[in-house]
């Protein structure tokens, strides 16, 4: 459930697709390693799964 994105800085969408069994301590790895971003920055990233029918979203809050 979300909080109030509002307030997120940036907003970042992975390209391609992600592993949707992944929990939020592997997206955050993602950011980290793929992107070479803190995940705990005040941002929001968006991961689509392979079927581009659903999202997941990592905000700190």
């Amino acid at each position: 459930m979300f909080g109030d994105i509002s307030k997120a800085e940036k907003i970042y969408i992975a390209c391609g697709y992600t592993d949707m069994r992944k929990s939020i301590d592997g997206l955050a790895a993602i950011v980290q390693q793929n992107y070479q971003l803190n995940p705990f920055q005040n941002s929001l990233f968006l991961f689509c799964g392979r079927r581009r029918d659903r999202l997941k979203a990592l905000c700190w809050e």
